[in-house]
């Protein structure tokens, strides 16, 4: 079955360019901001969103998205009302994908076979669920896939290529190349390494290539879209949202705009470089 992942990135390599991948925190700061701020993301340059699913104990993020996070929780932010969330995004955009990442375990309690049916009903198209990994595949991802869902893996630096193939059994949508070890938002990676990182998974799948982790601005996100499918921003867009917040970590009127506004400068960043386009 085709995904709008899959249209998606065909798209992109029929206009020969990469794509751009924004993650925000579902709920940060508040439900109707994160809701203002997922509708501004495609028409500012986005063509992936990643909607975060909030969790207490989001261990391989950085302190930009575990605040984020943070937030999110105390503003009431569940599991429901994010799927609600995604349902009323897809209410006005039918075609930009919608991928939510986070932790297994807020899925693991709402119920699986729950989780994938109201998932799929509310307009979600992938899934990155970072701690369950290919020996844990009838956990969630058999099942995922069976509902008509990508399951996207990660892949890093010290992925060997027997370790790549198990991570790509399975993996649907597009493979996400964490650029460097470590957490999110902890420092900026180097073009040449992810471009052969890259070139050596693209020898094992079909599959499209995101990367991300470090990606800040216009500048790093060009750099990066010479040698990869995508670039994946998150830490520097939550970032966005934590300074645009008053002293009380509320919304102020700059809040979406600060949002749409990085967007569209990384957008910019990675539209300014042509790839070669699909025959």
């Amino acid at each position: 079955m085709t995904t709008r992942i899959d249209r998606k990135f065909a798209e992109l390599a029929r206009d020969g360019r990469c794509g751009l991948v924004t993650f925000v925190m579902a709920g940060d700061p508040d439900p109707a901001t994160s809701l203002a701020i997922v509708k501004a993301l495609p028409a500012a340059g986005a063509d992936v969103i990643e909607i975060g699913m909030p969790f207490t104990d989001p261990m391989a993020d950085g302190p930009a998205i575990q605040a984020a996070g943070l937030r999110a929780l105390h503003a009431g932010q569940s599991m429901a009302s994010t799927l609600a969330l995604v349902a009323a995004f897809r209410a006005g955009d039918g075609a930009t994908p919608v991928v939510l990442m986070g932790y297994y375990n807020p899925i693991y309690i709402y119920g699986v076979e729950r989780f994938l049916a109201d998932a799929k009903a509310a307009g979600v198209d992938g899934l990155i669920v970072v701690d369950l990994p290919p020996e844990e595949d009838a956990e969630l991802c058999l099942p995922a896939l069976a509902a008509g869902l990508n399951f996207i893996r990660l892949a890093t630096p010290t992925t060997d290529d027997r370790r790549l193939a198990a991570v790509l059994t399975n993996t649907s949508g597009f493979v996400y190349y964490v650029s460097i070890t470590g957490i999110t938002g902890a420092a900026a990676p180097e073009p040449g390494r992810v471009a052969a990182a890259v070139a050596r998974i693209k020898r094992h799948t079909a599959l499209p290539v995101a990367v991300g982790f470090g990606v800040k601005d216009a500048p790093s996100a060009a750099a990066i879209a010479r040698g990869a499918q995508a670039v994946v921003v998150g830490s520097a867009l939550v970032e966005k949202v934590r300074s645009s917040l008053d002293g009380a970590d509320r919304a102020t009127p700059a809040t979406v705009a600060a949002v749409a506004g990085l967007v569209a400068e990384l957008a910019s960043g990675v539209r300014s470089v042509r790839q070669q386009a699909a025959e």
